[in-house]
C-alpha cells in the first residue's frame, strides 16, 4: 500500500481579514509585536495522506497509524472505506511517522503498509527591531536553505515585495528595511 502525502497550511495571514490601524511608531510597533505573536499562534499544519484502494473483497475499511517514532504509532484513525485522511495539529519541526492497514468486518488486521515519513516545515516567523535611523531589522526564521519574499503594505491589501532573503543553515535571516522611515505605519510578512 502507497501513501501519498501533501501538505496543508494555513498561515496567519490568511486567517487575519481585517486591517489594523495605527499611528505613530509606539503603537505601529506595538501592533506589529501583536501581529508577530498571532503570526507564530495561529499557524495550523495539517497533511493529507492518500493511498491505493485494496482490490480484496473482504477488505471493509482502513486504519491510518502515526507517531513521532519510526516503527513507534502513538495514534489510530479509522477511515473507513476512504482512501485519504488529514491529520491536524502537527508541530512544525517535527517528523511523524505513517502506516496504514485494511481490516476486515470481524476486525481482522492486515500487516503495516510501508511507513513513510513527514517533517513539518517551519513555516516563517519575523521578529522586528528599529535601529538608531529608523531602519527597520526583519529577523526571519524559516526552512533551512529555502527562499522566501519580503513583502510589506500599509494598507492590508496590496503587498509589493521589497526583497528575498534565504534561510541559512541555523534556519536564520536578517533583512533590513531601508525605506521604513518613509512610511507612516508598514506591516511585514514572508511569502514562500
Amino acid at each position: 500500500m502507497n501513501i501519498i502525502y501533501k501538505c496543508k497550511v494555513i498561515r496567519a495571514n490568511e486567517v487575519l481579514r481585517r486591517p489594523f490601524n495605527f499611528t505613530g511608531l509606539t503603537k505601529f510597533l506595538g501592533g506589529l509585536a501583536i501581529l508577530a505573536a498571532l503570526c507564530q499562534t495561529v499557524q495550523a499544519t495539517s497533511v493529507t495522506l492518500a493511498w491505493n484502494s485494496s482490490t480484496n473483497p473482504i477488505v471493509a475499511g482502513y486504519n491510518l497509524y502515526y507517531g513521532g517514532t519510526s516503527g513507534n504509532y502513538t495514534n489510530v484513525i479509522s477511515t473507513g472505506s476512504a482512501t485519504t485522511a488529514t491529520i491536524s495539529g502537527l508541530i512544525p519541526g517535527n517528523t511523524y511517522y505513517f502506516v496504514a492497514t485494511t481490516y476486515s468486518a470481524p476486525g481482522a488486521e492486515s500487516l503495516d503498509s510501508s511507513e513513510v515519513s513527514y517533517t513539518v516545515p517551519i513555516l516563517a516567523g519575523v521578529q522586528l527591531t528599529v535601529t538608531p535611523t529608523r531602519q527597520f531589522k526583519l529577523s526571519l526564521t524559516g526552512t533551512i536553505g529555502h527562499v522566501y519574499n519580503v513583502q510589506a503594505t500599509q494598507d492590508f491589501k496590496t503587498w509589493t515585495v521589497i526583497g528575498t532573503v534565504t534561510m541559512g543553515t541555523n534556519g536564520l535571516s536578517v533583512f533590513t528595511d531601508t525605506n521604513a522611515a518613509s512610511f507612516t505605519k508598514r506591516f511585514y510578512r514572508t511569502q514562500g
